[in-house]
């Protein structure tokens, strides 16, 4: 009996053990097809929304729709870690940046990958944002998952180093795995 009790305790090991290498490997392996961050406001702000990610051929698909925005244009950028816990949101750390490029537009030819410009408020401070990013990844060791994305509450000027001069961070979201 305990001999059958061993076998069951090491094939529960082999089973967990192979589960998580399974999420791993479809990582290191371009399966991370969906992505999302959940964005919560900072202390003092009412700033919340959604940003989803999705793989489409070698661009990521970007959807944002975020609420609570005073109008205007405000910085909008991946940050290097995912961690929203301090009442600013600076755990989170500075732009995602995995090549030292300076900071600048999406569309400019050197970038933080972390780099998304503004996203633009209404008269109801909502805003969308539709975009084919080709500058990031779901996978590899140059991923967005696990990274958080912010919003400030300024505009990206777009050339200020190493951040944009987009002010305080009004909301953040950890980017994570998605259906």
């Amino acid at each position: 009996m305990k001999q059958v009790h061993v076998f069951v305790v090491i094939l529960a090991v082999i089973a967990f053990a192979t589960a998580g290498c399974s999420q791993e490997q479809a990582v290191k392996h371009g399966e991370a097809g969906k992505a999302i961050a959940v964005l919560q406001p900072t202390q003092g702000s009412k700033v919340q929304g959604t940003v989803s990610f999705a793989k489409e051929r070698d661009k990521v698909h970007v959807v944002a729709q975020v609420q609570g925005l005073t109008p205007g244009p405000h910085g909008f950028h991946i940050h290097e870690y995912g961690d929203c816990s301090s009442p600013d949101a600076g755990s989170a750390g500075g732009h995602f940046n995995p090549t030292g490029a300076p900071h600048g537009a999406p569309t400019a030819d050197k970038h933080h990958a972390g780099d998304f410009g503004n996203i633009e408020a209404d008269a109801k401070g909502v805003a969308r944002l539709d975009w084919l990013s080709p500058g990031i990844k779901l996978d590899g060791p140059e991923s967005i998952l696990g990274r958080a994305v912010i919003v400030h509450a300024e505009a990206d000027d777009l050339k200020t180093q190493p951040t944009g001069a987009s002010g305080a961070r009004v909301a953040c979201g950890v980017i994570g795995f998605a259906k």
